[in-house]
């Protein structure tokens, strides 16, 4: 890595992108499936030199439906998956609120796990993609000036990276 440059990373949103979209909140580990295509996308960017950073809003927590004991939990869980595949997860950063108890600067479309996880691996944000299955998560990208791009909630992530031309 020359000087003055930054880590080229992946940014990758939780349910939607990485484990399947049920239409409710997912803390459960019974309810926790790795959609098919992740891990050899996965695998191809780790081997591509990206970091990975998972980035997720969980307000589930805020709405007390679930604490940071089963988010750690279902973290672990995809961790282990991912590793019997030999993928490892640079980080994962979450919030915790929901925005009916008042506004924070972490959750999506907000850009503070964002900022947290560029200023921890030193990643470049312009050589930096994030994966997402909603606006929010495009939005989040740009405040930070990462470039972002939608994928449809449960569609394979590898046709976006190729898409996208970084697989």
């Amino acid at each position: 890595m020359s000087e003055g440059q930054g880590r080229k990373a992946v940014f990758l949103d939780r349910d939607g992108v990485l484990n399947r979209e049920r239409g409710e909140h997912t803390w459960r580990i019974q309810d926790f499936e790795v959609l098919p295509d992740v891990p050899r996308s996965l695998r191809a960017l780790q081997e591509a030199g990206y970091v990975l950073v998972v980035i997720t809003n969980q307000s589930g927590i805020g709405l007390g439906l679930y604490g940071h004991d089963d988010v750690a939990q279902v973290h672990a869980y995809l961790r282990d998956r991912l590793a019997e595949q030999g993928i490892v997860l640079d980080d994962v950063f979450y919030c915790p609120h929901h925005p009916s108890k008042g506004r924070c600067l972490c959750r999506k479309p907000g850009s503070l796990l964002l900022e947290k996880a560029i200023a921890r691996h030193g990643i470049d944000p312009a050589r930096s993609i994030l994966v997402g299955d909603r606006d929010r998560d495009v939005e989040a990208a740009a405040a930070v000036g990462v470039r972002g791009s939608l994928i449809r909630a449960n569609g394979p992530l590898w046709d976006v990276l190729r898409q996208e031309k970084i697989v």
